[in-house]
């Protein structure tokens, strides 16, 4: 079972993130997903998810992720990754910057089915906004 969540997960980050395919979340979201790291105002299940990815992707449209390390049991998968784009669009209410900065983080995500149903993640946004210039959050 790991190595198939692994596998859902990987093609998150590989076609998702990375490739932009957000209708790929209809069929790796599960319809009992929960975020508990949910954007502000982020709706529930795959649609939730697809606007938090299109408001990265549009803020960032050259982002690029790298899966750094991989560790599944079960049916939970975590995510050990980093993040690079360059600042090109509105983000978090921050205007353009034209800034190019990177940003890490570690995902954990439980799945039922080859389907995501939980979701937790820890970023580093206070390294992201101060790389952006602004700490006040926009």
């Amino acid at each position: 079972m790991s190595e198939a969540n692994k596998d859902v997960i990987r093609r998150l980050f590989d076609d998702v993130l990375n490739g932009g395919r957000l209708g790929l979340l209809d069929t790796i979201v599960g319809a009992a997903y929960v975020d508990h790291s949910p954007a502000a105002g982020q709706a529930a299940g795959a649609v939730g998810v697809k606007a938090k990815v299109a408001a990265l992707r549009e803020g960032f449209p050259d982002v690029r992720y790298t899966l750094e390390e991989l560790v599944g049991e079960d049916e939970t998968v975590a995510a050990r990754y980093s993040w690079r784009g360059t600042h090109r669009g509105a983000f978090l209410g921050i205007p353009p910057t034209g800034k190019t900065i990177l940003v890490r983080g570690m995902d954990f995500y439980r799945l039922r089915d080859n389907r995501i149903v939980e979701h937790w993640d820890v970023v580093d946004d206070l390294g992201m906004l101060t790389q952006l210039g602004d700490l006040e959050g926009g």
